[in-house]
Protein backbone atom coordinates (compact mmCIF):
# COMPACT_ATOMS: atom_id res chain seq x y z
CA UNK A 1 0.00 0.00 0.00
CA UNK A 2 3.04 2.11 0.59
CA UNK A 3 4.31 1.68 -3.00
CA UNK A 4 0.61 3.35 -4.00
CA UNK A 5 1.13 6.34 -2.31
CA UNK A 6 4.64 6.92 -3.91
CA UNK A 7 3.75 5.55 -6.65
CA UNK A 8 0.67 8.04 -7.04
CA UNK A 9 3.18 10.80 -6.92
CA UNK A 10 4.80 9.57 -10.01
CA UNK A 11 1.29 10.98 -11.83
CA UNK A 12 2.88 14.18 -12.17
CA UNK A 13 6.46 13.98 -11.56
CA UNK A 14 5.63 15.47 -7.88
CA UNK A 15 5.39 13.86 -4.64
CA UNK A 16 2.00 13.79 -2.53
CA UNK A 17 2.56 17.22 -1.15
CA UNK A 18 2.14 18.55 -3.95
CA UNK A 19 -2.10 17.73 -4.41
CA UNK A 20 -2.06 18.77 -0.88
CA UNK A 21 -0.31 22.44 -1.56
CA UNK A 22 -3.27 22.47 -4.59
CA UNK A 23 -5.69 22.04 -2.16
CA UNK A 24 -4.95 24.59 0.49
CA UNK A 25 -4.87 26.82 -2.33
CA UNK A 26 -7.51 29.39 -2.23
CA UNK A 27 -9.53 27.04 -3.99
CA UNK A 28 -9.37 28.53 -7.12
CA UNK A 29 -8.71 24.94 -8.64
CA UNK A 30 -11.80 24.11 -6.71
CA UNK A 31 -13.91 25.08 -10.33
CA UNK A 32 -11.28 24.54 -12.23
CA UNK A 33 -12.07 22.46 -16.01
CA UNK A 34 -10.12 19.45 -16.85
CA UNK A 35 -6.83 20.31 -17.63
CA UNK A 36 -6.92 21.54 -21.10
CA UNK A 37 -3.67 19.31 -21.93
CA UNK A 38 -6.21 16.81 -22.12
CA UNK A 39 -8.53 17.75 -24.41
CA UNK A 40 -8.32 16.35 -27.83
CA UNK A 41 -6.01 13.46 -26.21
CA UNK A 42 -6.92 9.83 -27.29
CA UNK A 43 -8.39 7.62 -24.69
CA UNK A 44 -5.46 6.73 -21.98
CA UNK A 45 -4.18 3.12 -22.62
CA UNK A 46 -3.48 0.84 -20.16
CA UNK A 47 0.20 -0.63 -20.14
CA UNK A 48 1.63 -3.92 -18.21
CA UNK A 49 5.19 -2.95 -18.17
CA UNK A 50 6.60 -0.12 -17.08
CA UNK A 51 9.64 -0.12 -20.00
CA UNK A 52 6.40 0.25 -22.06
CA UNK A 53 6.36 4.03 -20.94
CA UNK A 54 9.01 5.52 -23.35
CA UNK A 55 9.97 8.45 -21.48
CA UNK A 56 10.49 6.69 -17.75
CA UNK A 57 14.03 5.88 -17.32
CA UNK A 58 15.46 3.79 -14.28
CA UNK A 59 17.36 6.90 -13.19
CA UNK A 60 14.09 8.90 -12.26
CA UNK A 61 13.34 9.62 -8.81
CA UNK A 62 10.04 7.62 -8.85
CA UNK A 63 10.46 4.82 -11.42
CA UNK A 64 10.22 2.20 -8.60
CA UNK A 65 6.94 3.63 -7.57
CA UNK A 66 5.90 3.45 -10.91
CA UNK A 67 7.23 -0.34 -11.64
CA UNK A 68 5.35 -1.20 -8.58
CA UNK A 69 1.65 0.24 -9.39
CA UNK A 70 2.21 -0.72 -13.15
CA UNK A 71 3.24 -4.79 -12.50
CA UNK A 72 1.84 -5.13 -9.23
CA UNK A 73 -1.51 -3.33 -8.74
CA UNK A 74 -1.80 -2.48 -12.81
CA UNK A 75 -3.60 1.27 -12.20
CA UNK A 76 -1.58 3.09 -14.15
CA UNK A 77 -2.10 4.58 -17.74
CA UNK A 78 -0.25 6.26 -20.45
CA UNK A 79 -0.44 8.48 -23.43
CA UNK A 80 -1.39 7.00 -27.04
CA UNK A 81 1.98 7.86 -27.84
CA UNK A 82 3.90 5.50 -25.26
CA UNK A 83 4.54 8.52 -23.05
CA UNK A 84 4.28 9.02 -19.45
CA UNK A 85 4.82 13.05 -19.18
CA UNK A 86 5.82 12.54 -15.51
CA UNK A 87 7.10 16.39 -15.46
CA UNK A 88 3.97 17.88 -16.54
CA UNK A 89 1.79 19.68 -13.88
CA UNK A 90 -1.04 17.68 -12.42
CA UNK A 91 -4.72 18.83 -11.73
CA UNK A 92 -6.93 17.56 -9.18
CA UNK A 93 -9.10 16.20 -11.44
CA UNK A 94 -6.23 14.10 -12.85
CA UNK A 95 -5.37 12.94 -9.25
CA UNK A 96 -8.65 11.93 -8.27
CA UNK A 97 -9.15 9.75 -11.43
CA UNK A 98 -5.74 8.25 -10.86
CA UNK A 99 -6.42 7.29 -7.53
CA UNK A 100 -9.90 6.08 -7.77
CA UNK A 101 -8.23 3.91 -10.30
CA UNK A 102 -5.70 2.45 -8.01
CA UNK A 103 -8.35 1.79 -4.98
CA UNK A 104 -10.72 0.06 -7.36
CA UNK A 105 -8.01 -2.21 -8.11
CA UNK A 106 -7.09 -2.81 -4.88
CA UNK A 107 -10.45 -3.59 -4.28
CA UNK A 108 -10.72 -5.46 -6.85
CA UNK A 109 -7.49 -7.80 -5.34
CA UNK A 110 -8.82 -7.69 -1.75
CA UNK A 111 -12.21 -9.34 -3.14
CA UNK A 112 -9.74 -11.92 -5.31
CA UNK A 113 -8.56 -12.84 -1.68
CA UNK A 114 -4.94 -11.94 -3.02
CA UNK A 115 -3.72 -11.02 0.82
CA UNK A 116 -0.37 -11.28 -0.11
CA UNK A 117 -0.43 -8.42 -2.01
CA UNK A 118 -2.11 -6.22 0.27
CA UNK A 119 0.12 -6.60 3.75
CA UNK A 120 -0.84 -6.04 7.03
CA UNK A 121 1.92 -3.36 7.33
CA UNK A 122 0.75 -1.44 4.51
CA UNK A 123 -2.94 -0.88 6.15
CA UNK A 124 -1.10 0.30 9.28
CA UNK A 125 0.96 2.66 7.46
CA UNK A 126 -2.13 4.32 5.85
CA UNK A 127 -4.03 4.58 8.84
CA UNK A 128 -1.24 6.08 10.48
CA UNK A 129 -1.05 8.56 7.75
CA UNK A 130 -4.83 9.16 7.89
CA UNK A 131 -4.35 10.29 11.65
CA UNK A 132 -1.32 11.96 10.86
CA UNK A 133 -2.96 14.36 8.76
CA UNK A 134 -6.46 14.18 10.21
CA UNK A 135 -6.45 17.88 11.30
CA UNK A 136 -5.19 19.56 8.24
CA UNK A 137 -7.59 17.77 6.31
CA UNK A 138 -10.47 18.81 8.69
CA UNK A 139 -8.17 22.34 7.90
CA UNK A 140 -9.01 22.26 4.22
CA UNK A 141 -12.28 21.01 4.43
CA UNK A 142 -13.20 23.87 6.63
CA UNK A 143 -11.62 26.36 3.78
CA UNK A 144 -13.60 24.70 1.05
CA UNK A 145 -16.96 25.24 2.84
CA UNK A 146 -16.56 28.51 3.70
CA UNK A 147 -15.40 29.47 0.42
CA UNK A 148 -18.24 27.71 -1.28
CA UNK A 149 -20.42 29.66 0.77
CA UNK A 150 -19.12 33.10 0.40
CA UNK A 151 -19.31 32.48 -3.08
CA UNK A 152 -23.12 31.40 -2.99
CA UNK A 153 -23.63 34.92 -0.90
CA UNK A 154 -21.94 37.14 -3.54
CA UNK A 155 -23.32 35.19 -6.53
CA UNK A 156 -26.87 36.35 -4.91
CA UNK A 157 -26.05 39.81 -3.59
CA UNK A 158 -23.97 40.28 -7.15
CA UNK A 159 -25.53 43.88 -8.81
CA UNK A 160 -24.27 43.57 -12.58
CA UNK A 161 -21.74 40.62 -14.15
CA UNK A 162 -20.61 43.77 -16.16
CA UNK A 163 -21.52 47.14 -13.85
CA UNK A 164 -20.23 47.96 -9.92
CA UNK A 165 -21.93 50.25 -7.87
CA UNK A 166 -20.02 52.59 -5.69
CA UNK A 167 -21.02 54.94 -3.16
CA UNK A 168 -20.11 58.12 -1.08
CA UNK A 169 -22.17 60.15 1.34
CA UNK A 170 -20.77 63.41 2.71
CA UNK A 171 -22.34 64.93 5.94
CA UNK A 172 -20.56 68.44 6.48
CA UNK A 173 -20.62 70.81 9.33
CA UNK A 174 -19.29 74.02 8.80
CA UNK A 175 -19.26 77.73 10.05
CA UNK A 176 -17.88 81.25 9.13
CA UNK A 177 -16.18 83.63 11.61
CA UNK A 178 -15.20 87.12 11.32
CA UNK A 179 -16.71 91.03 11.57
CA UNK A 180 -18.13 91.14 8.26
CA UNK A 181 -18.38 89.96 4.42
CA UNK A 182 -16.37 91.38 1.95
CA UNK A 183 -17.42 94.62 0.60
CA UNK A 184 -18.89 95.13 4.16
CA UNK A 185 -22.65 94.35 6.17
CA UNK A 186 -22.79 91.18 8.40
CA UNK A 187 -21.29 87.93 8.06
CA UNK A 188 -23.79 85.07 7.80
CA UNK A 189 -22.08 82.86 10.74
CA UNK A 190 -25.31 80.61 11.47
CA UNK A 191 -23.45 76.94 11.75
CA UNK A 192 -24.59 74.68 9.07
CA UNK A 193 -24.96 71.03 8.38
CA UNK A 194 -25.18 69.66 5.21
CA UNK A 195 -25.13 66.26 2.85
CA UNK A 196 -24.47 65.02 -1.02
CA UNK A 197 -24.69 61.49 -1.89
CA UNK A 198 -23.30 59.95 -5.10
CA UNK A 199 -24.03 57.04 -6.58
CA UNK A 200 -21.21 55.48 -9.09
CA UNK A 201 -22.47 53.15 -11.80
CA UNK A 202 -19.16 51.93 -13.54
CA UNK A 203 -19.82 49.39 -16.31
CA UNK A 204 -16.64 47.91 -18.32
CA UNK A 205 -17.61 45.46 -21.60
CA UNK A 206 -13.98 44.76 -22.33
CA UNK A 207 -12.20 45.25 -19.09
CA UNK A 208 -10.46 48.01 -20.32
CA UNK A 209 -13.52 50.37 -21.03
CA UNK A 210 -15.24 52.15 -18.38
CA UNK A 211 -19.16 53.77 -18.68
CA UNK A 212 -19.59 55.65 -15.60
CA UNK A 213 -23.22 56.97 -14.85
CA UNK A 214 -22.80 59.08 -11.51
CA UNK A 215 -26.27 60.19 -9.42
CA UNK A 216 -26.23 62.92 -6.81
CA UNK A 217 -28.12 64.90 -4.89
CA UNK A 218 -26.85 67.74 -2.20
CA UNK A 219 -27.95 70.35 -0.36
CA UNK A 220 -24.04 72.09 0.44
CA UNK A 221 -24.73 75.69 0.05
CA UNK A 222 -21.86 77.67 -1.49
CA UNK A 223 -20.50 79.71 1.75
CA UNK A 224 -19.84 82.65 -0.46
CA UNK A 225 -22.46 85.59 -2.15
CA UNK A 226 -24.54 87.11 1.09
CA UNK A 227 -22.86 84.97 3.22
CA UNK A 228 -19.53 85.60 3.17
CA UNK A 229 -19.30 88.58 0.16
CA UNK A 230 -16.21 86.40 -1.34
CA UNK A 231 -15.84 82.85 -3.50
CA UNK A 232 -12.70 82.16 -1.68
CA UNK A 233 -14.36 80.67 0.73
CA UNK A 234 -16.25 78.32 -1.00
CA UNK A 235 -16.18 74.24 -0.14
CA UNK A 236 -14.50 71.36 -2.22
CA UNK A 237 -17.78 69.78 -2.38
CA UNK A 238 -20.33 72.33 -2.57
CA UNK A 239 -23.06 73.47 -5.31
CA UNK A 240 -26.50 72.77 -6.14
CA UNK A 241 -28.49 73.00 -3.07
CA UNK A 242 -32.19 71.69 -4.08
CA UNK A 243 -31.62 68.19 -3.04
CA UNK A 244 -32.69 66.91 -6.12
CA UNK A 245 -31.01 64.07 -7.96
CA UNK A 246 -29.83 64.55 -11.22
CA UNK A 247 -26.88 62.74 -13.85
CA UNK A 248 -23.75 64.81 -12.46
CA UNK A 249 -21.37 62.54 -14.46
CA UNK A 250 -21.48 60.79 -17.96
CA UNK A 251 -18.98 59.52 -19.73
CA UNK A 252 -17.04 56.38 -21.95
CA UNK A 253 -13.46 55.70 -21.51
CA UNK A 254 -11.98 53.19 -23.33
CA UNK A 255 -8.01 52.56 -24.82
CA UNK A 256 -6.77 53.15 -28.31
CA UNK A 257 -3.64 50.79 -28.09
CA UNK A 258 -1.53 50.05 -25.08
CA UNK A 259 -0.20 53.36 -24.60
CA UNK A 260 -3.51 55.59 -25.27
CA UNK A 261 -7.17 56.36 -23.28
CA UNK A 262 -9.54 58.23 -25.00
CA UNK A 263 -13.22 59.65 -23.27
CA UNK A 264 -15.82 60.80 -24.57
CA UNK A 265 -18.05 62.81 -21.84
CA UNK A 266 -21.37 64.09 -21.87
CA UNK A 267 -21.44 65.53 -18.74
CA UNK A 268 -19.19 67.11 -16.40
CA UNK A 269 -15.97 65.10 -15.42
CA UNK A 270 -13.58 67.99 -14.11
CA UNK A 271 -10.64 67.98 -16.76
CA UNK A 272 -8.33 67.31 -13.52
CA UNK A 273 -9.23 63.76 -14.21
CA UNK A 274 -7.64 63.67 -17.37
CA UNK A 275 -4.75 66.14 -17.15
CA UNK A 276 -3.16 65.25 -13.59
CA UNK A 277 -2.55 68.48 -11.55
CA UNK A 278 0.08 66.71 -9.31
CA UNK A 279 -1.58 67.58 -6.09
CA UNK A 280 -1.65 65.17 -3.16
CA UNK A 281 -5.30 67.20 -2.06
CA UNK A 282 -7.03 66.41 -5.07
CA UNK A 283 -8.38 62.75 -4.63
CA UNK A 284 -12.12 63.38 -4.62
CA UNK A 285 -13.94 66.05 -3.26
CA UNK A 286 -14.64 63.86 -0.25
CA UNK A 287 -11.28 62.86 1.06
CA UNK A 288 -8.62 65.70 0.07
CA UNK A 289 -9.04 69.20 0.30
CA UNK A 290 -12.04 70.79 2.51
CA UNK A 291 -11.74 74.25 0.12
CA UNK A 292 -12.54 74.83 -3.78
CA UNK A 293 -9.28 76.64 -4.47
CA UNK A 294 -7.22 74.08 -2.31
CA UNK A 295 -7.62 71.43 -4.41
CA UNK A 296 -6.03 71.82 -8.07
CA UNK A 297 -5.15 74.85 -10.15
CA UNK A 298 -7.99 76.76 -11.36
CA UNK A 299 -6.81 76.31 -14.93
CA UNK A 300 -8.60 72.95 -14.75
CA UNK A 301 -11.84 74.60 -14.04
CA UNK A 302 -11.52 76.30 -17.28
CA UNK A 303 -12.24 73.41 -19.45
CA UNK A 304 -15.44 71.68 -18.97
CA UNK A 305 -19.25 70.89 -20.86
CA UNK A 306 -19.59 67.91 -23.04
CA UNK A 307 -16.17 66.70 -25.34
CA UNK A 308 -13.62 64.28 -26.05
CA UNK A 309 -10.21 64.26 -24.27
CA UNK A 310 -6.91 61.63 -24.66
CA UNK A 311 -4.27 60.84 -22.86
CA UNK A 312 -1.28 59.18 -24.51
CA UNK A 313 1.86 57.76 -22.02
CA UNK A 314 5.38 58.02 -23.38
CA UNK A 315 6.97 55.28 -21.39
CA UNK A 316 7.01 55.85 -17.78
CA UNK A 317 8.64 59.26 -18.18
CA UNK A 318 5.79 61.59 -19.96
CA UNK A 319 2.17 62.08 -20.06
CA UNK A 320 0.34 64.53 -23.03
CA UNK A 321 -3.00 64.93 -22.18
CA UNK A 322 -5.51 66.66 -24.70
CA UNK A 323 -8.81 67.52 -24.36
CA UNK A 324 -11.08 69.85 -26.30
CA UNK A 325 -15.02 70.60 -24.61
CA UNK A 326 -18.18 72.97 -25.37
CA UNK A 327 -20.20 74.36 -22.31
CA UNK A 328 -23.67 74.88 -24.14
CA UNK A 329 -22.69 71.97 -27.27
CA UNK A 330 -26.14 70.51 -27.57
CA UNK A 331 -27.22 73.81 -28.68
CA UNK A 332 -28.21 74.57 -32.41
CA UNK A 333 -28.47 78.18 -32.30
CA UNK A 334 -25.99 80.80 -34.27
CA UNK A 335 -23.46 81.06 -31.85
CA UNK A 336 -23.52 78.18 -29.72
CA UNK A 337 -23.54 74.84 -30.30
CA UNK A 338 -19.69 72.71 -30.51
CA UNK A 339 -17.74 75.06 -32.14
CA UNK A 340 -19.15 78.99 -32.02
CA UNK A 341 -20.50 78.89 -28.25
CA UNK A 342 -18.93 78.75 -24.64
CA UNK A 343 -15.59 76.18 -26.14
CA UNK A 344 -12.22 75.70 -24.77
CA UNK A 345 -9.43 73.53 -24.78
CA UNK A 346 -6.75 71.76 -22.80
CA UNK A 347 -3.03 70.42 -23.41
CA UNK A 348 -0.84 68.99 -20.50
CA UNK A 349 2.75 67.32 -20.20
CA UNK A 350 4.04 65.52 -17.60
CA UNK A 351 7.78 64.90 -17.16
CA UNK A 352 8.72 62.12 -14.47
CA UNK A 353 11.92 61.85 -14.41
CA UNK A 354 11.96 59.61 -11.13
CA UNK A 355 9.05 57.92 -9.44
CA UNK A 356 9.25 60.71 -6.59
CA UNK A 357 9.45 63.84 -8.74
CA UNK A 358 6.92 65.30 -11.83
CA UNK A 359 6.73 68.39 -13.12
CA UNK A 360 4.09 69.88 -15.67
CA UNK A 361 3.55 72.80 -18.49
CA UNK A 362 -0.32 73.44 -18.88
CA UNK A 363 -1.91 75.32 -21.54
CA UNK A 364 -5.38 76.28 -21.56
CA UNK A 365 -7.85 78.30 -23.94
CA UNK A 366 -11.08 79.58 -23.51
CA UNK A 367 -14.11 81.33 -24.49
CA UNK A 368 -16.96 82.86 -22.09
CA UNK A 369 -19.89 84.49 -23.60
CA UNK A 370 -22.05 87.07 -21.37
CA UNK A 371 -23.24 86.09 -18.53
CA UNK A 372 -21.53 82.82 -18.70
CA UNK A 373 -17.78 84.35 -17.80
CA UNK A 374 -15.69 82.51 -14.99
CA UNK A 375 -12.21 82.68 -15.37
CA UNK A 376 -11.30 81.44 -12.05
CA UNK A 377 -13.63 78.60 -11.70
CA UNK A 378 -15.06 80.53 -8.79
CA UNK A 379 -11.90 80.43 -6.55
CA UNK A 380 -10.94 83.96 -7.18
CA UNK A 381 -11.83 87.50 -6.57
CA UNK A 382 -14.52 88.85 -8.96
CA UNK A 383 -12.72 91.06 -10.59
CA UNK A 384 -10.41 88.21 -11.88
CA UNK A 385 -13.62 85.88 -12.19
CA UNK A 386 -15.21 89.11 -14.63
CA UNK A 387 -12.26 91.17 -15.93
CA UNK A 388 -14.56 92.97 -17.95
CA UNK A 389 -18.22 91.97 -16.48
CA UNK A 390 -20.16 90.01 -17.88
CA UNK A 391 -19.26 90.14 -21.39
CA UNK A 392 -17.84 87.78 -23.82
CA UNK A 393 -14.21 87.06 -23.11
CA UNK A 394 -11.68 84.96 -24.30
CA UNK A 395 -8.82 83.71 -22.00
CA UNK A 396 -5.18 81.82 -22.42
CA UNK A 397 -4.13 80.03 -19.52
CA UNK A 398 -0.58 78.76 -18.93
CA UNK A 399 0.54 76.64 -15.62
CA UNK A 400 2.94 74.96 -14.00
CA UNK A 401 3.00 72.41 -11.52
CA UNK A 402 5.30 70.09 -9.59
CA UNK A 403 4.98 67.36 -6.89
CA UNK A 404 8.29 66.01 -5.02
CA UNK A 405 7.93 63.08 -2.11
CA UNK A 406 10.37 63.97 -0.04
CA UNK A 407 9.87 60.69 1.55
CA UNK A 408 6.72 58.00 2.25
CA UNK A 409 5.30 60.23 4.42
CA UNK A 410 6.27 63.98 3.26
CA UNK A 411 5.08 65.81 -0.17
CA UNK A 412 5.73 68.72 -1.13
CA UNK A 413 3.81 70.34 -4.44
CA UNK A 414 2.06 73.48 -5.94
CA UNK A 415 1.12 75.14 -8.70
CA UNK A 416 1.84 79.08 -10.40
CA UNK A 417 -0.69 80.12 -13.11
CA UNK A 418 -1.42 83.08 -15.16
CA UNK A 419 -4.42 83.99 -17.47
CA UNK A 420 -4.48 86.73 -20.12
CA UNK A 421 -8.04 87.60 -20.65
CA UNK A 422 -9.33 89.62 -23.83
CA UNK A 423 -12.99 91.15 -24.28
CA UNK A 424 -14.12 89.90 -26.95
CA UNK A 425 -17.52 92.59 -27.53
CA UNK A 426 -18.99 95.90 -25.50
CA UNK A 427 -17.18 99.38 -24.75
CA UNK A 428 -14.42 97.48 -23.35
CA UNK A 429 -13.63 95.23 -26.89
CA UNK A 430 -10.22 94.69 -27.02
CA UNK A 431 -8.89 95.53 -23.00
CA UNK A 432 -6.54 93.25 -21.96
CA UNK A 433 -6.28 91.58 -18.14
CA UNK A 434 -3.58 89.53 -16.34
CA UNK A 435 -4.88 87.56 -13.81
CA UNK A 436 -2.28 85.42 -11.00
CA UNK A 437 -2.54 82.96 -8.57
CA UNK A 438 -0.30 79.72 -7.08
CA UNK A 439 0.08 77.28 -4.18
CA UNK A 440 2.37 75.62 -2.14
CA UNK A 441 0.63 72.25 -0.69
CA UNK A 442 2.67 70.11 2.10
CA UNK A 443 1.07 66.46 2.57
CA UNK A 444 1.53 64.50 5.06
CA UNK A 445 0.13 60.87 4.32
CA UNK A 446 -0.31 58.11 6.99
CA UNK A 447 0.15 60.63 9.79
CA UNK A 448 -0.51 59.36 13.34
CA UNK A 449 -2.37 56.04 11.36
CA UNK A 450 -1.91 54.45 7.66
CA UNK A 451 -4.28 55.63 5.81
CA UNK A 452 -4.66 59.13 7.43
CA UNK A 453 -3.62 62.56 5.69
CA UNK A 454 -2.50 65.71 7.25
CA UNK A 455 -2.35 68.55 5.12
CA UNK A 456 -1.20 72.66 5.22
CA UNK A 457 -2.29 74.98 1.96
CA UNK A 458 -0.85 78.30 1.09
CA UNK A 459 -1.60 79.92 -1.46
CA UNK A 460 -3.18 83.34 -3.48
CA UNK A 461 -6.42 83.19 -4.96
CA UNK A 462 -6.48 84.13 -8.26
CA UNK A 463 -6.36 88.16 -8.59
CA UNK A 464 -6.68 90.60 -11.64
CA UNK A 465 -2.99 91.63 -11.27
CA UNK A 466 -3.68 94.12 -14.20
CA UNK A 467 -6.38 95.23 -16.47
CA UNK A 468 -7.12 98.14 -18.78
CA UNK A 469 -10.03 98.56 -17.16
CA UNK A 470 -8.27 99.89 -14.59
CA UNK A 471 -11.77 99.99 -11.95
CA UNK A 472 -11.67 96.19 -12.10
CA UNK A 473 -8.09 96.01 -11.06
CA UNK A 474 -7.62 94.26 -7.53
CA UNK A 475 -5.02 96.43 -5.36
CA UNK A 476 -4.20 94.23 -2.46
CA UNK A 477 -3.54 90.67 -1.81
CA UNK A 478 -4.92 87.74 -0.59
CA UNK A 479 -3.88 85.13 0.94
CA UNK A 480 -5.56 81.12 1.58
CA UNK A 481 -4.32 79.43 4.90
CA UNK A 482 -5.81 76.05 4.84
CA UNK A 483 -4.84 73.15 7.48
CA UNK A 484 -6.73 69.36 7.77
CA UNK A 485 -5.98 66.57 9.10
CA UNK A 486 -8.03 63.50 7.46
CA UNK A 487 -8.47 60.84 10.26
CA UNK A 488 -9.58 57.56 8.72
CA UNK A 489 -12.20 55.61 11.19
CA UNK A 490 -12.10 52.46 8.81
CA UNK A 491 -11.71 51.55 5.40
CA UNK A 492 -15.08 53.02 5.02
CA UNK A 493 -15.49 55.94 7.33
CA UNK A 494 -13.16 59.16 7.37
CA UNK A 495 -13.67 62.44 9.60
CA UNK A 496 -11.79 65.73 8.67
CA UNK A 497 -11.80 68.74 10.79
CA UNK A 498 -10.15 71.63 9.02
CA UNK A 499 -10.05 75.21 8.81
CA UNK A 500 -9.72 77.74 6.15
CA UNK A 501 -8.19 81.60 6.69
CA UNK A 502 -8.42 84.29 4.29
CA UNK A 503 -6.58 86.91 4.58
CA UNK A 504 -7.87 90.20 3.32
CA UNK A 505 -10.58 88.69 1.22
CA UNK A 506 -11.51 90.10 -2.33
CA UNK A 507 -7.51 91.28 -2.50
CA UNK A 508 -8.68 94.25 -0.20
CA UNK A 509 -6.83 94.98 2.71
CA UNK A 510 -10.30 97.10 4.03
CA UNK A 511 -11.85 93.79 4.20
CA UNK A 512 -11.63 91.43 7.33
CA UNK A 513 -9.72 87.86 7.57
CA UNK A 514 -12.96 85.10 7.34
CA UNK A 515 -12.20 82.15 8.97
CA UNK A 516 -14.06 78.79 7.93
CA UNK A 517 -13.96 75.72 10.15
CA UNK A 518 -15.34 72.54 9.00
CA UNK A 519 -15.85 68.93 10.16
CA UNK A 520 -16.54 66.80 7.00
CA UNK A 521 -17.22 63.20 7.40
CA UNK A 522 -17.02 60.80 4.71
CA UNK A 523 -18.89 57.55 3.81
CA UNK A 524 -17.85 55.48 1.11
CA UNK A 525 -19.36 51.77 -0.10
Amino acid sequence: MSNIVRGLAGLSGLALSVFLMQTGEAAASEVRSVDENLLGESTLKQVTSVSQLSDVRPTDWAFQALQSLVERYGCIAGYPDRTYRGNRALTRYEFAAGLNACLDRVNELIAAATADLVKKEDLAALQKLQEEFAAELATLRGRVDSLEARTTTLEKQQFSTTTKLRGEVIFSGASVFGDERAGGGALSDNPTFSYRARLNFESSFTGKDQLRVRLQGRNVIPLSGSATGTNMTRLSYDGDSSGQVGVDDLYYRFPLGDNTRVWLIANAYGSENIANPLNPFLQSDGSGALSRFGRYSPIYRAVDGPGVALEHKFGNTATLSLAYRARNASSPEEKAGLFDGNHSALAQLILSPSRNLSVGLTYARAYYSGTAVDTTGSTGSAFAQRPFGNTATLTNSYGAIASFRVSPQFNISGWVGLTNAEAKAGVNRGADADIFNWSVALAFPDLGKKGNLGGIIVGMPPKATSNDVATREDRDTSLHLEALYRYQVSDKISITPGLIVILNPEHNRNNDTQYVGVVRTTFSF
